[in-house]
């Protein structure tokens, strides 16, 4: 396996199978966006990639750098592949790449949640196109009524659609994760993206199988709730996970409003 071990610290497991790899290619949106691919670790899918488009590949493990600047030196030298060494959530604190892009990536499981947060909140990202593992993928595709459905549904119900592209058992990988893996496409259509509704859909979640109204509670006054509750024709027994997308914006905005108002007369 090119003299390179798989390193725990980075959460890394190698895609080997070319079937997955791809069934990736296959998924890809058709648009003339640049590919953004983190932790393209031996590069085995950044060989599929480049053929198609041209790449942005960030690498944290320094080791793996070397070993992509080798392997892709034709690539490298028409521009066709930009290698970026060192960490991609330091790289994100100012702009990541300056122009429409496409994220498509095998990521590694420890930061796959922060990572695809950042995509979903990121304009010039336009689809993300990852693989993780199989349950946070299902949360991320879930739907009103699901069991999973909860706040990484509806941030990315908020911003586009999701939908998982292919289950990959553990066979796939080398080393072999003790899980299944899920690639999944979301598609943006919006950059509806809000720190303070994703703060409220934290607080809402907070204790799933309780009622959304005793969740929410905990911020909110109790008269309020039950105003916009009303409004909004939801019952006091709801669970989070019953309430659709629409709704939940519609109760962030009047449980703003409402406690804006109340606020301002109090004065």
């Amino acid at each position: 396996m090119e003299n390179i071990t798989a390193k725990k610290k980075f959460g890394q497991n190698f895609l080997k199978d070319e079937t997955v790899l791809r069934k990736i290619v296959e998924a890809m949106p058709n648009n003339d966006n640049k590919i953004v691919e983190i932790g393209p670790g031996l590069g085995d899918l950044t060989k599929f990639l480049v053929d198609v488009k041209s790449v942005d590949a960030f690498e944290v493990d320094t080791d793996l750098c070397k070993l992509l600047q080798k392997k892709f030196e034709k690539e490298i030298a028409t521009k066709q592949l930009r290698i970026h060494c060192g960490d991609v959530l330091t790289a994100w604190k100012s702009e990541l790449i300056d122009e429409s892009y496409d994220l498509v990536a095998n990521l590694p499981y420890y930061i796959a949640t922060n990572i695809i947060l950042k995509a979903l909140a990121d304009p010039k990202c336009k689809n993300i196109l990852v693989m993780v593992q199989l349950e946070v993928a299902e949360k991320f595709c879930a739907h009103e009524g699901d069991k999973v459905f909860g706040a990484l549904s509806i941030i990315t119900q908020s911003a586009g659609e999701a939908r998982l592209v292919v289950k990959v058992p553990p066979t796939a990988f080398e080393p072999q994760p003790k899980i299944d893996s899920a690639v999944f496409l979301i598609q943006k259509q919006s950059d509806r993206f809000d720190k303070d509704f994703e703060s409220m859909l934290r607080v809402a979640f907070t204790q799933p199988r309780k009622t959304l109204m005793k969740n929410l509670s905990a911020v909110y006054e109790k008269n309020i709730l039950q105003e916009v509750f009303e409004k909004l024709s939801l019952a006091q027994t709801i669970r989070p996970h019953q309430v659709c997308t629409d709704d939940y914006h519609q109760l962030y905005k009047l449980t703003r409003s409402l406690d804006g108002t109340r606020e301002s007369g109090k004065r």
